[in-house]
């Protein structure tokens, strides 16, 4: 296949001109009223813990939930203006999701750097649930 870019690329570009949160910026994003988006599958959540006030969506509806324009929807997505941090299991797959909201016109979604590896590493907790999940 010729002209493929390859993951590397399209991750690279995902993250081109996107300031990236750290494990204490997402938690004054979320304290500033950003909406915190856990990707991950349950069960990495289940081994590692759950998020505190996290919306869990999974990432096969992430847009449908939170375009403000959609009818699938969720509450939250009041929109296009909402800043929204994803969250996955190492930040790869999150930086993807971010970029895909940002095509959908949510222009302030970013994501967590590191994932919930760089949130355990920072100190920071996880729960044992329930969680708060969306579908």
């Amino acid at each position: 296949m010729s002209g493929a870019e390859g993951i590397e690329a399209v991750l690279a570009k995902s993250r081109l001109g996107v300031r990236r949160l750290t494990p204490h910026e997402t938690v004054e994003a979320v304290r500033g009223g950003a909406l915190l988006v856990d990707t991950r599958t349950e069960t990495q959540r289940a081994e590692q813990g759950e998020l505190p006030g996290a919306l869990v969506i999974d990432r096969t509806v992430l847009e449908w939930r939170l375009d403000p324009a959609g009818d699938a929807r969720i509450p939250e997505a009041i929109g296009h203006d909402v800043q929204i941090v994803v969250v996955c299991h190492q930040g790869y797959s999150s930086s993807l999701a971010a970029a895909s909201l940002r095509q959908v016109g949510l222009w302030r979604a970013t994501d967590l750097a590191g994932g919930i590896e760089a949130w355990l590493a920072a100190g920071l907790p996880l729960t044992a649930g329930p969680a708060d999940v969306r579908r």
